[in-house]
């Protein structure tokens, strides 16, 4: 019953933004690379016809047409593709180009999931709006799931590195971390990590090498990419006097904690596998 009065409370909360489909709408944009993800995760590749340049994943979305980025898409570009549904995001889409798709009479969605906590219900809610609820709510359970289990570990058995201090390396230099209002932060606290860098005043902060060895973290996690193990050799060396340097707690990790997309229960997995050792 409870289940019940919450999905009518979900579909009133759509129905009053103005967007429910019966069935997945045919012609859909997608201005940001997240909500690109979640959409080919829900099954809806194929109904996407344009995305941003920044939409690099899965390996598809780069042979769709591009309208712009996602900080500044082509309003002609995405006129011109005859959408059904334009999806986008309130932290990183303007809202100026809300505005004016509306006033274009094109319909907008807007994912409004910003932490990890609240993918799940984001998903529900796009699903529902797409007219794909069951299949929305199976793929949101999986990351619900991922998320109860060590939230439920944390309560019951939290382990050795429970509350052991570490910090996440976006790029060497100049030296970005990983700060609050972050999916990469949400996920440390999850698996009962403290970040030292969770106190910082911006998201991915520039860090000094003299401040890292100050907090002096247990376990430290360079994000492959721009943090390959030859590029980050240098900063290897100036962190030496660390312990989590001389005990070899470096884990070089994937970017699925970059986006809030489902892939985030992947690298949640993939932190707690270097971890299990500790």
């Amino acid at each position: 019953m409870m289940r019940k009065v919450g999905y009518l409370i979900i579909l009133l909360w759509i129905s009053l933004s103005g967007i429910v489909f019966a069935s997945p709408p045919g012609r859909i944009v997608s201005l940001a690379p997240s909500v690109t993800e979640i959409l080919y995760d829900l099954g809806l590749g194929d109904q996407i016809i344009a995305v941003t340049t920044f939409c690099d994943y899965p390996p598809e979305a780069l042979d769709k047409p591009k309208i712009g980025g996602y900080s500044n898409p082509s309003i002609e570009s995405i006129v011109a593709m005859k959408p059904d549904l334009v999806v986008m995001i309130d932290d990183g889409n303007p809202i100026e180009i809300q505005d004016r798709l509306k006033k274009l009479d094109i319909k907008t969605y807007v994912f409004r999931a910003k932490r990890l906590k609240e993918l799940p219900q984001g998903i529900r809610d796009l699903g529902t709006a797409l007219g794909i609820r069951d299949r929305a709510f199976k793929r949101a359970a999986r990351v619900e799931n991922v998320i109860h289990k060590y939230e439920r570990q944390a309560r019951k058995s939290p382990p050795p590195y429970f509350r052991k201090k570490a910090i996440f390396i976006i790029q060497p230099e100049p030296l970005i971390v990983a700060g609050p209002d972050t999916v990469i932060d949400d996920a440390l606290k999850l698996l009962g990590l403290q970040n030292i860098a969770s106190d910082a005043t911006s998201p991915y902060p520039k860090y000094s090498i003299e401040e890292v060895i100050r907090q002096s973290p247990d376990v430290i996690f360079m994000g492959q990419g721009p943090m390959t193990k030859e590029i980050s050799k240098g900063l290897i060396r100036r962190l030496g006097s660390l312990e989590a340097i001389k005990k070899e707690r470096v884990y070089y990790t994937s970017e699925s904690l970059y986006r809030l997309t489902p892939k985030v229960i992947s690298g949640i997995e993939e932190i707690a596998g270097y971890l299990g050792g500790y």
